[in-house]
């Protein structure tokens, strides 16, 4: 019985698709954070006199 090598590749490839996936998700998650810590870093220095 001969195996085709596309149903061997078929798993890799749908767990790399899902592992840029989440990469993007934490990447999303990190560049909101960031972006809210300097907004309330530069709303503290404003308040302060």
């Amino acid at each position: 019985m001969a195996v085709n090598s596309r149903t061997i590749n078929q798993p890799t490839k749908l767990t790399n698709c899902l592992r840029v996936i989440r990469n993007a998700w934490h990447f999303y998650y990190a560049l909101v954070l960031a972006f809210k810590v300097v907004c309330v870093s530069i709303g503290i220095a404003l308040l302060t006199p």
